[in-house]
């Protein structure tokens, strides 16, 4: 056996994949729009680690809940600590918030983040176990007044990068004096149709019978359509919240539907729920997520904070965009002769102080082997410097893109690549 064979492939982890240049574009768009948007709304960015205690996700997202159960990268490290790469990313603003005592500073406590999650999720379309999210929270303001606004700011931003064909469902998941009485209904109507659940639901109608409506399995979901709807038993401040929120999303006018099952898939909701779907996705078809969650602060041992937030996946938010990448404009600086190569290295860092990109490639060429390279990577423009042109003081400047060619020095030339790049950034 040579050596060739004996090499074994070294592949990217099955769940996750590389975001090349090309396509990195379009993430760098749709991560610009949403923090310029979310700051129009008073937003400001909050960085967390990636890695955290694993207490904190067992206590924040909830010890019945599919994440903790199923899904958590979780190890013990050097200091036989146990240690989750984050799956989600409220708890760890939530314990920001506590270990900074952000709530006593004067700046409204409104955060957004961009940045991977890890879940062991079976890779499917759309879906990775290192995927991105946008999120956005916020702490201190029960109105729901609130709870309408982030719905409506979550529709700009998918309005913004071109996402059609949505559908916005509102539901309300009750409160700590309500959810008990209707957690018990759904125990009772569990038990009854126990042998059509699946293993992992007949585990959960004892634990927290809410997350049978996650299930995807058939026979779950058609049990599920039978058992009583939480709406039936709100208490009169949790139905006068989803009153309030609904008429506020009436006065943006957005149209939504009630879903009386949307639970969504983590045990800290109080009160709003919702999801925004689009029908280019398929079966998974939520685009964006979220809910009030107005008992996760206190619980965590901080102040009587309330909080809203949601979650957009980048990797599915990507696949429904319609989104332009600006056009690509560079210098591709062609020279012949060490004294020529020096004069490039400082045209070069000249140019780019002056705002312009300049590609200098370290290989030997020929003038023909330049120009077929440039044309070849998409180049606006090459600058070319030899002997002659050194001697002269006055350099060669062809637009690829018309076969214009211009005669000048440095400066002059840089004029032209600035003027022509503000008539094309104009039309």
């Amino acid at each position: 056996m040579n050596e060739e064979t004996n090499k074994k492939e070294i592949s990217a982890i099955k769940g996750t994949k590389d975001i090349l240049p090309q396509e990195a574009r379009y993430w760098q768009v749709a991560e610009a729009t949403a923090r310029q948007i979310f700051e129009l709304y008073g937003y400001r960015e909050l960085r967390a680690p990636v890695i955290e205690p694993t207490e904190l996700f067992e206590k924040g997202t909830g010890a019945s809940s599919d994440i903790v159960t199923k899904e958590m990268y979780t190890f013990v490290d050097k200091g036989g600590r146990s240690i989750t790469l984050r799956p989600e990313y409220t708890p760890s603003v939530v314990r920001a918030i506590i270990e900074h005592r952000l709530d006593l500073q004067p700046q409204p406590l409104r955060f957004y983040y961009i940045g991977p999650m890890f879940r062991y999720d079976k890779p499917q379309k759309g879906r990775y176990r290192q995927f991105h999210q946008i999120d956005i929270e916020v702490f201190g303001e029960k109105d729901p007044a609130v709870d309408a606004e982030i719905v409506e700011m979550a529709h700009h931003l998918l309005k913004k990068l071109g996402v059609e064909k949505v559908e916005t469902l509102v539901n309300s998941v009750g409160c700590k004096k309500c959810r008990p009485a209707y957690g018990q209904a759904l125990r009772q109507a569990a038990r009854a149709v126990k042998d059509r659940l699946c293993p992992d639901c007949q585990r959960k109608a004892e634990i927290n019978p809410l997350r049978i409506f996650d299930c995807k399995v058939e026979t779950c979901r058609e049990a599920a359509a039978t058992f009583p709807l939480i709406t039936e038993y709100l208490c009169e401040e949790c139905r006068t919240h989803f009153e309030q929120f609904r008429s506020y999303l009436d006065f943006y006018g957005i149209n939504y539907r009630i879903d009386p099952t949307l639970v969504r898939g983590l045990d800290y909701y109080t009160k709003t729920a919702f999801e925004i779907v689009t029908e280019h996705l398929g079966a998974q078809n939520a685009i964006c997520g979220g809910g009030r969650y107005d008992d996760m602060v206190k619980e965590f041992g901080g102040p009587d904070l309330c909080g809203i937030g949601f979650a957009m996946g980048v990797e599915r938010l990507l696949s429904v965009a319609r989104i332009t990448t600006p056009k690509e404009s560079f210098v591709y600086i062609a020279y012949l002769g060490e004294e020529a190569k020096k004069k490039s290295l400082a045209t070069a860092r000249e140019w780019r102080q002056k705002g312009v990109e300049c590609l200098v490639e370290f290989k030997d060429r020929n003038m023909k082997a330049h120009f077929s390279r440039a044309n070849k990577i998409g180049a606006d423009w090459v600058l070319i410097i030899g002997e002659n042109e050194l001697a002269r003081g006055l350099f060669q400047l062809k637009d690829m893109n018309n076969s214009q060619q211009y005669e000048g020095t440095n400066e002059e030339l840089l004029k032209i690549v600035k003027q022509k790049g503000k008539q094309d950034a104009s039309t």
